[in-house]
């Protein structure tokens, strides 16, 4: 029994158009195609498999490599013949050794700061500095998060972009630990600013309760 068993793709189309995509950036990591029994595999086990044309075999993504590409979610297209998977990948998902198959500019935003914070917390490092803050408690992290924000502002006084930029970086650091030890997770923030925004574009010219961004 697989909690992806509600996915019925339509295979009298022929194989199924699977697009990689990285779980917290979002970023394409490749397209391939998975035949049905690529898609049990999947499934069953929670790893991308794939049906090579070419080769005309089934193939396990990094079964040379080692770098699996671990599924953390999947959707099905509105027509069922297309598929979008958001894996987590064990390495660099192009076989040139590139994260992703496409020429894309890298990117972290604040779920890849999440997973990171995460993960130093469940190493029990202690020569991690995320811990050492998480250690410390609320009133220690609550501090360098106010300090940090202190130098952004301090940067955009002297007009210094790149000040600016980096302090910006640690505020979010610092935020993400916060929110980590709150125990609120980046989605829960980002449902809120997806309400706020739902209703400000509902109600945007009728009302003048809510608050433009």
């Amino acid at each position: 029994m697989s909690k992806y068993d509600k996915l019925k793709p339509d295979f009298s189309k022929g194989l199924l158009t699977v697009i990689l995509q990285h779980y917290t950036n979002k970023e394409i990591r490749m397209v391939g195609y998975m035949n049905e029994e690529a898609f049990e595999l999947t499934k069953q086990e929670e790893v991308a498999w794939f049906y090579s044309r070419s080769k005309e075999r089934l193939w396990k993504k990094g079964e040379s490599s080692g770098n699996v590409q671990y599924v953390k979610d999947m959707y099905l297209d509105c027509d069922q013949d297309a598929l979008l998977v958001m894996v987590d990948p064990a390495g660099p998902t192009c076989h040139t050794g590139t994260d992703s198959c496409f020429n894309l500019d890298s990117s972290f935003p604040l779920k890849d700061i999440e997973a990171t914070i995460q993960n130093r917390a469940a190493s029990s490092d202690n020569d991690s500095y995320t811990n050492y803050l998480l250690s410390k408690g609320i009133d220690k992290i609550a501090k360098k998060f106010g300090e940090e924000a202190f130098e952004v502002v301090i940067g955009a006084k002297n007009k210094d972009k790149k000040e600016v930029a980096n302090e910006a970086a640690d505020v979010l650091y610092h935020l993400g630990v916060l929110l980590h030890h709150s125990g609120v997770s980046v989605s829960e923030v980002e449902s809120v600013l997806a309400n706020r925004h739902k209703k400000q574009n509902n109600f945007k010219g009728e009302r003048k309760d809510v608050q433009e961004w």
